[in-house]
């Protein structure tokens, strides 16, 4: 029995991200999310190296064809490869996602602990953020859109030009609930023993938010970064499907839905393809986002 005994204090003790699998894998939901969202990842990086094919091909001759062994997917208007384009338009989309959630979490993030740690600025930060969740978003991405869009473009061309666009436009407009988010932890965990007791030995501030406060507000931040991302994917599909996202001969799913509304009688399956992959990707993020919350959240984590 005190071998037993020994042995077990002796083990290395359990990593607490060992815990948050358990519960995670617990999740069916999260789980599939998890498979589909690998999948359609897994298309993307892997699709140019299988299917070479050039997505910006144009053959008048094999236009409007339907699925076949050449073109699996079929092909549109001006004959280019309907797999090819959802494969490049993907990478786009999801570079999109990735970088306007990654600007938009630092933004949140920097509001929110701002916010709730320093009670001065508490007060002129809520406010702000409190005035950016009254605006119209759609009309002001719009309008920033209008703005920006040809000097951005005249300084680093269409493409960069216009991918820093919309990624610095959906970053600066969702952000809000990330700041409102991290204030409500921070106001909580600055109350705890061990910031107090880091206070009270003169630690600075800096320090304190860096090696105590950030790293007890990541449950949060990382489920907010996972919604954020299908925010992110859904606001640029919409901004291409109006017209106003990249240059028509650089694919998106947002643009490929645009160019097959006009066909979508004829040839419905231009619209359904995108539209499926789209759907699968933000239903599974969202998917991972509900496991997550429910695998970090102690309260939740062993039932």
């Amino acid at each position: 029995m005190t071998d037993t005994a020994a042995t077990t204090s002796a083990r290395p003790p359990r990593n607490q991200w060992w815990d948050v699998w358990d519960q995670f894998k617990t999740h069916k939901g999260a789980l599939f999310g998890s498979f589909v969202f690998l999948s359609v990842i897994a298309l993307i990086v892997l699709g140019p190296w299988i299917w070479s094919q050039d997505p910006k091909y144009i053959n008048i001759r094999a236009r409007d064809q339907g699925m076949s062994l050449l073109h699996p997917l079929g092909t549109d208007q001006l004959g280019r490869d309907m797999l090819a384009r959802i494969i490049a338009g993907g990478k786009t989309t999801l570079a999109v996602g990735m970088a306007a959630m990654a600007l938009s979490m630092l933004l949140g993030t920097l509001v929110g602990v701002l916010s709730g740690f320093f009670k001065r600025l508490d007060g002129l930060l809520m406010r702000l953020t409190d005035l950016f969740l009254a605006l119209p978003l759609l009309p002001l991405l719009l309008l920033m859109v209008m703005l920006f869009r040809e000097p951005l473009v005249m300084s680093f061309g269409p493409e960069m030009g216009i991918f820093i666009l919309i990624v610095v436009a959906i970053a600066v407009t969702s952000w809000m609930n990330t700041a409102r988010i991290v204030r409500g932890e921070v106001l909580t965990i600055k109350e705890r023993e061990f910031v107090l007791a880091a206070r009270s030995i003169g630690t600075p501030s800096r320090r304190i938010i860096t090696r105590h406060i950030l790293p007890s507000v990541l449950s949060p931040i990382m489920v907010s970064a996972t919604l954020g991302i299908a925010n992110a994917v859904i606001t640029e599909s919409a901004l291409s499907f109006l017209g106003l996202g990249f240059p028509p001969d650089f694919p998106t799913w947002g643009r490929l839905l645009q160019d097959g509304m006009p066909y979508i009688n004829l040839h419905p399956e231009r619209v359904l393809w995108p539209a499926m992959v789209l759907s699968a990707l933000v239903l599974s993020v969202n998917y991972i986002g509900d496991g997550l919350r429910d695998a970090l959240d102690p309260r939740i984590r062993g039932r």
